[in-house]
């Protein structure tokens, strides 16, 4: 087994490069590319950052420039260019705990066809950094996520995951916006590969500024509905 971890950049520089670090450092054997996907709104910081990343780890980053529109088509472009068993999805800002990779990659040895998501919600995880309120939002939206769903599923929103690659290859994707990161996951669910939860602790970013917002996460509940009820048959390319 190995792994492409795909990492969309905006506007990270440092937590960038402390991502990448900590995973080559823990992980290295199993990964055999970064996807680094920048878009007309990437910072020159943030391009200079990764031309320095590509001297310091060569023959390991590989730079993507979307074509299809917002964070979901970057990550659609990113899962058809990834050339490893696994693809591992996840943040370049720190809000996806870099040291929990070595524990999904761990996790999925034993589950290799399966997907291993990381979880805020069950006993290990927390919120560092949220509100009373946006807590309990999304509390509530999680479970009416799962109810939908009939799973036993806590975090079905928290895009840190490992996933098989040629399952997220095999799958039509519609969203192109933030939703895309709950598609990554129900569709999978429809077609009933196996879900595991792991815990993670998330904490606010302490670089840039967030591409999405709270209240966009209702948003969500479109693709959600259309999942659920769609034929298996359009869920694939086959």
């Amino acid at each position: 087994m190995d792994v492409s971890v795909i990492l969309p950049v905006v506007n990270e520089t440092f937590s960038l490069r402390k991502t990448i670090e900590i995973i080559n450092n823990t992980s290295s054997s199993f990964v055999k590319e970064y996807i680094i996907v920048i878009c007309k709104f990437t910072t020159k910081d943030s391009i200079a950052e990764i031309n320095d990343l590509k001297k310091d780890f060569p023959g390991l980053i590989k730079v993507h420039n979307q074509i299809k529109p917002y964070l979901g088509g970057a990550l659609q472009e990113a899962f058809q260019i990834a050339v490893a068993s696994h693809i591992i999805l996840m943040a370049s800002d720190l809000e996806t705990d870099p040291w929990l990779v070595e524990k999904l990659i761990q996790e999925e040895l034993n589950f290799e066809y399966g997907i291993v998501t990381a979880s805020r919600w069950i006993r290990g995880g927390s919120f560092k950094g949220y509100s009373k309120m946006k807590l309990i939002l999304n509390w509530i939206f999680q479970k009416m996520i799962s109810l939908l769903y009939l799973s036993k599923l806590t975090d079905m929103t928290y895009a840190f995951r490992i996933m098989p690659t040629k399952v997220m290859q095999s799958i039509c994707w519609e969203e192109l916006r933030h939703p895309f990161l709950l598609e990554t996951l129900i569709k999978p669910i429809r077609l009933k590969i196996p879900v595991k939860e792991i815990p993670a602790i998330w904490e606010a970013r302490i670089e840039g500024d967030s591409q999405n917002t709270f209240l966009r996460t209702f948003s969500y509940l479109k693709i959600a509905v259309k999942a659920r009820f769609q034929s298996i048959q359009s869920i694939t390319k086959d």
